[in-house]
């Protein structure tokens, strides 16, 4: 009688965070991620209430998006050339400086100001407004480089490749949860002032960096193949991805469902003029669906997404896109936050599926490079995405530019779903082809 094959080692859901720098990594992530969120709260409302337009709501977003994509194929080549460490403090640091210039920025100069007359109040207006545009440019420069180094570094990180995709998910669940955490607490320290919203702000993302300067620095992984001119290293991660249509496809995929489906750049002007609410009620608005992600996230650390992974991701986005539009068309408070919850189930099936396919399908020296991509495609969609819901909803209203943008979605998923069948036939436990 043959001896039977020996039972399948049992999943460990905690594999990741058995590895000391990882969960330094963790822990400064879930620091910064927690800061951003509060962030954006607080400059999104404070832009909001001193302008009233949803326009300017989506120039947020546009003003991150253009510095992070000019830098972005550039911050790949220097990713996969120097040490991701060096990298990623010195961008954290950039951060936490603007920080510090929105905190400061937010002293009540303008109300001492008008309460005396000396400043019409458009021009005080003004006067705010635009040093935060341009401090949020600043933070679009950091960003353009810290993404690359910081996808990069994270496997770099792990011992043994078999516990990569368990850190995805970790990471994503804590990026994830930090988005329920950080926008329930920018709507709750607005209550008290825009200053100390700021204060916090500032005071995480400096231990944040505090984290990062703590993880060990890691030597660049050897590179294959014949080193290459700084012009061809930089265009070398577009090829790369476009030579691969399942990465292609998850990539697109992803990137025209945030671009057309987030109605998150536009939720002041629901939470206040639809659902009547303030900025409590924003804060919820925002947190809802990071709650529906983190709790995705956490179900599919314990059950991992094998088989059907490419069909599971397209019903998903095609989900998202239906609870958007749905969204839009709510007047309930309670129904709007069950419908954005549900918005953020469906992505975070979608961005852990694309993150770790990225992660599996590119090699290690060129994942600065690739991940410089990734962040036009999905990174800086998020932003140009704030700025075409921003226009959109200006140029045809609120609601049906985000039922335009819910049902763009679900055309995108049509038309992958027909052209894209490595990504429609995916299992994630195939391994690489």
């Amino acid at each position: 009688m043959s001896p039977s094959a020996p039972p399948a080692a049992p999943h460990d859901p905690y594999a990741a965070l058995r590895i000391p720098d990882f969960r330094r990594y963790i822990a400064a992530r879930a620091l910064f991620s927690v800061a951003t969120q509060i962030q954006g709260v607080v400059v999104s409302w404070q832009i909001f209430k001193l302008t009233g337009d949803p326009l300017a709501l989506g120039l947020i977003g546009l003003a991150e998006a253009i510095p992070s994509i000019a830098v972005s194929l550039y911050a790949g080549h220097v990713a996969d050339s120097v040490r991701r460490k060096r990298i990623v403090v010195p961008a954290v640091l950039v951060l936490f400086l603007c920080a510090v210039t929105l905190w400061w920025l937010a002293h009540p100069l303008q109300e001492a100001l008008l309460a005396k007359g000396r400043l019409h109040l458009a021009f005080a207006n003004a006067t705010i407004v635009w040093p935060l545009y341009l401090v949020i440019f600043v933070s679009g420069i950091a960003r353009g480089f810290m993404g690359p180094a910081l996808f990069a570094f994270m496997p770099q990180l792990l011992p043994d490749r078999n516990v990569l995709a368990n850190a995805v998910t970790w990471s994503s669940t804590t990026w994830q949860g930090s988005a329920v955490v950080g926008p329930a607490i920018g709507g709750l320290l607005l209550h008290l002032s825009v200053e100390f919203a700021y204060g916090v702000d500032m005071v995480m993302e400096g231990l944040a960096l505090l984290f990062f300067i703590s993880i060990a620095s890691r030597e660049l992984p050897p590179i294959e193949g014949e080193k290459l001119s700084m012009s061809e290293s930089i265009t070398s991660g577009i090829k790369f991805i476009f030579n691969n249509q399942l990465v292609l496809a998850a990539l697109s995929l992803d990137m025209f469902a945030v671009l057309f489906g987030g109605a998150v750049a536009l939720l002041p002007f629901f939470a206040e003029n639809i659902l009547h609410g303030g900025p409590d009620a924003f804060g919820y608005l925002r947190a809802a669906p990071a709650v529906g992600s983190v709790l995705m996230a956490v179900f599919l650390t314990f059950s991992p997404l094998r088989k059907g992974a490419g069909r599971k991701m397209l019903w998903a986005v095609a989900g998202f896109g239906a609870a958007t539009v749905a969204f839009a068309l709510s007047t309930n408070f309670y129904l709007s936050l069950f419908l954005l919850f549900l918005t953020g189930v469906f992505d975070s099936v979608s961005v852990i599926v694309r993150q770790t396919l990225v992660h599996t399908y590119t090699p290690e020296y060129m994942k600065g490079r690739v991940s410089a991509v990734n962040s036009i495609f999905i990174g800086s969609s998020n932003e140009i995405g704030a700025f075409e819901s921003g226009t959109a909803a200006k140029l045809m209203g609120t609601v049906p530019s985000v039922v335009f943008g819910g049902l763009m979605t679900m055309l995108v998923v049509a038309i992958t779903t027909w052209k894209a069948d490595q990504l429609r036939k995916l299992e994630m436990g195939a391994g690489k082809k």
